[in-house]
């Protein structure tokens, strides 16, 4: 049994965890999928397959003839051919050499989705809904639980109805999240290149708020917090980077479409 409890932070009553709740946590299972969510989010890339090829480089093979580089004191390479003015002899298309091509460049036709079987994806929701419910994983996860009344944490169904963000932050706060929300809120820049591509700041991952019916909108204005239907859970939303054990908020409108509609048995 676990407590349900109002937007007040009022506990009002009681509901029983469904049997998703009691899944073996498998993390191998969980990061399985996981990984296979990214492959198949991912969006290939690669060089152009000419690139650094566009010369009119060659190898002079033959010892005495023309063009050739016997007894020059130069390596035996593909070279700008003779008449090309100061760049005539300089070194091209070997990845050595100045404006060379890549040894080993990322390749546009590698294929990067996965497949996985119906079976394990589903057992590796339930695997990490079970492992939201227990307390030392949320913990390792890094999320400030200390003041949570309990985990899972089960909110009465009128939060749904919240369309404001300042109400919705309000009553998380109440709650016991005020540190978590205050953890999701700070923002370091990265380390390294990835300052340069789009990516220069690195947030925290908050809670995951699961609803029965529609998306609150509000929630995506609130750093770290993410909405979702229980009807379009995935692995990825509850252990994010193939951590199992993310801090789960349901709505008793959702855990009871677990149990009813028997959602990823």
């Amino acid at each position: 049994m676990a407590d349900i409890y109002s937007i007040d932070g009022k506990k009002t009553g009681t509901v029983k965890l469904p049997k998703q709740f009691k899944e073996s946590v498998r993390e191998d299972i969980i990061k399985r999928a996981v990984i296979a969510i990214q492959g198949n989010e991912r969006q290939p890339y690669g060089a152009d397959p000419r690139s650094g090829f566009k010369t009119s480089a060659e190898y002079r093979g033959r010892r005495r003839g023309y063009g050739a580089w016997i007894n020059r004191a130069m390596h035996r390479t593909t070279r700008i051919r003779i008449g090309a003015g100061y760049l005539t002899g300089r070194a091209r298309i070997v990845p050595n050499a100045v404006k060379g091509r890549k040894a080993h460049p990322p390749k546009a036709e590698k294929e990067w989705s996965q497949k996985i079987n119906e079976k394990e994806r589903k057992l590796a929701i339930r695997s990490a809904i079970s492992a939201s419910a227990v307390k030392e994983l949320v913990l390792r996860r890094g999320h400030m639980v200390e003041a949570i009344p309990q985990v899972p944490l089960i909110l009465e169904d009128n939060f749904q109805k919240l369309n404001k963000t300042k109400e919705i932050a309000d009553a998380l706060k109440k709650l016991g999240l005020e540190k978590e929300l205050e953890r999701c809120a700070e923002k370091k820049v990265r380390a390294g290149k990835g300052t340069m591509r789009g990516r220069k700041y690195k947030t925290k991952t908050g809670p995951l708020v699961v609803v029965s019916e529609t998306d609150v909108k509000a929630i995506a204005n609130i750093p770290g917090v993410t909405c979702v239907r229980v009807d379009a859970l995935n692995a990825s939303l509850l252990a994010p980077g193939t951590h199992a054990g993310r801090l789960t908020v349901w709505t008793k409108s959702a855990i009871d479409s677990l149990e009813k509609n028997n959602l990823y048995m």
